[in-house]
């Protein structure tokens, strides 16, 4: 067995941050995550959020892609809730494209923890790190390595 210690926080939000994750919501969709992420072999550390959005401190195995776990989790909570009979009279939850992942190591992680864990406090008294709170469909990753700019040096081998 691999020994990997990899620490991640998650956001995203609902389909135009709609106020879809109710109070009746809330605890079967943070029990299917969490159930979900464990079945995936991955580690939840903290799981909490608001109405329009959600916020995961999880550990994900080295075997399994960040983008298939989110799309996994993403798709499948989704699904479960809105097959709930009992749910399906209100709003259909659906989440918003995209998410923001942030890789963190082991000093930052029960800060994460605790972050995750307050965030209805942290929202109703305004204290938030913006830079988790940002709602944006732009990706803000690296700019493509070539970007218009000559690359000198390089020297192609053809087999």
């Amino acid at each position: 067995m691999a020994l990997w210690r990899l620490y991640y926080h998650f956001v995203w939000s609902t389909k135009e941050r709609l106020p879809l994750i109710t109070p009746a919501i809330e605890p079967v969709l943070y029990g299917y995550i969490i159930g979900k992420a464990n079945t995936l072999g991955a580690i939840v550390h903290a799981l909490g959020g608001i109405e329009t959005h959600l916020h995961l401190v999880a550990s994900i195995p080295p075997k399994l892609a960040i983008s298939n776990f989110v799309k996994n989790i993403k798709g499948s909570s989704a699904h479960h809730i809105n097959h709930i009979d009992s749910f399906q009279t209100t709003t259909t939850l659906r989440w918003q494209r995209g998410y923001g992942v942030f890789s963190l190591g082991p000093k930052q992680l029960s800060i994460a923890v605790e972050y995750t864990l307050r965030q209805k406090e942290h929202h109703s008294t305004g204290n938030l790190f913006p830079r988790l709170e940002e709602d944006t469909h732009e990706d803000d990753g690296p700019a493509p390595w070539n970007h218009g700019v000559a690359i000198t040096g390089i020297k192609v081998l053809k087999p």
